[in-house]
């Protein structure tokens, strides 16, 4: 009787959590848009409205809103036509982000291989790794900019004096403080390797080289798919860094398409107009490429 009383008992408790977990649901379903609507109200004022004003700026002349006269796509063609600034910076922009893209993913991935091993320190060592990604743009670049002249100014330059000292310096810059972040999203992809899949391959003879390309990379895909979207999105659309470590010098050709957008939108009279053209152009490449990238990485997890 008193093993009756308890499964009784046992079964009225686990009856009522299952009505109580029924309930919450329902509460959540029925709550759910009172509580998303103040994010989705500060999302659609402060980032929808805006985009779609953009939008329609960038086919006007205008130096504020209320006196925008429509020019069609004549802010467009100028951008492509007129201001040769602008196909150098997206060129500039585009080797600069490839070459982030490899050496940035390339360091972190390598980084992740020696953090997963076990040795004494190897939290520590993480911690270090990361710490970069936690200082702001600006000052990284005022640092960087700082020791990058340090050293040249032995041989009498500055990171001004050429270009590729200044595409150098960006990409130094870009892989000191991404590799860190880009490391700990691969360590969560290579820790969740099973071992016994790595044993069985070593069993069978499979060198550490093999076991590489064959085990570990394919299945730490999904790692790969963030981590090189994260840089592409992160490189390509630098600024702050730009801007702090060489503004573009010299004579702007240095100058990434986020910078110029900014220098033809605030330092040119009568081109906002044109510098809301380019940034929807800008807009449109970076969700191309992202959209690109994303697609081929994801048919190699598909794959694998």
């Amino acid at each position: 009787m008193p093993g009756l009383f308890i499964t009784v008992a046992v079964a009225g408790v686990m009856a009522a959590a299952i009505m109580m977990e029924c309930f919450m649901k329902k509460s959540l379903t029925r709550y759910f848009p009172i509580f998303v609507l103040p994010t989705l109200l500060a999302f659609t004022m402060f980032f929808i409205v805006p985009f779609i004003m953009g939008i329609g700026l960038s086919f006007t002349k205008f130096s504020t809103i209320t006196n925008a006269k429509w020019v069609g796509f004549e802010n467009y063609i100028k951008a492509f036509t007129s201001d040769t600034e602008f196909l150098h910076a997206l060129g500039f922009t585009s080797v600069f982000t490839l070459v982030s893209i490899v050496t940035v993913n390339v360091i972190a991935f390598t980084l992740a291989l020696l953090c997963t091993r076990e040795m004494k320190g190897v939290n520590a060592f993480r911690s270090i790794f990361f710490m970069p990604n936690l200082i702001g743009g600006i000052v990284l670049g005022y640092i960087w900019n700082l020791m990058i002249n340090g050293v040249l100014s032995k041989m009498g330059v500055d990171i001004s004096f050429k270009t590729r000292y200044g595409f150098w310096g960006l990409v130094i810059l870009t892989n000191w403080q991404l590799v860190g972040y880009m490391m700990v999203i691969y360590i969560a992809g290579l820790q969740n390797v099973p071992n016994d899949v790595i044993e069985a391959s070593q069993i069978d003879g499979a060198r550490p080289m093999r076991v590489l390309f064959s085990i570990k990379i394919p299945m730490v895909m999904p790692s790969i798919t963030i981590c090189m979207f994260l840089t592409l999105a992160n490189t390509f659309k630098m600024f702050d860094q730009n801007l702090a470590l060489t503004a573009g010098a010299p004579n702007r050709t240095t100058e990434m398409l986020a910078l110029n957008i900014y220098n033809t939108f605030y330092g040119r009279i009568g081109w906002q107009g044109v510098g809301q053209a380019k940034a929807f152009v800008f807009f449109i490449i970076v969700a191309l490429l992202a959209y690109i990238q994303l697609k081929a990485t994801n048919q190699k997890e598909i794959e694998s």
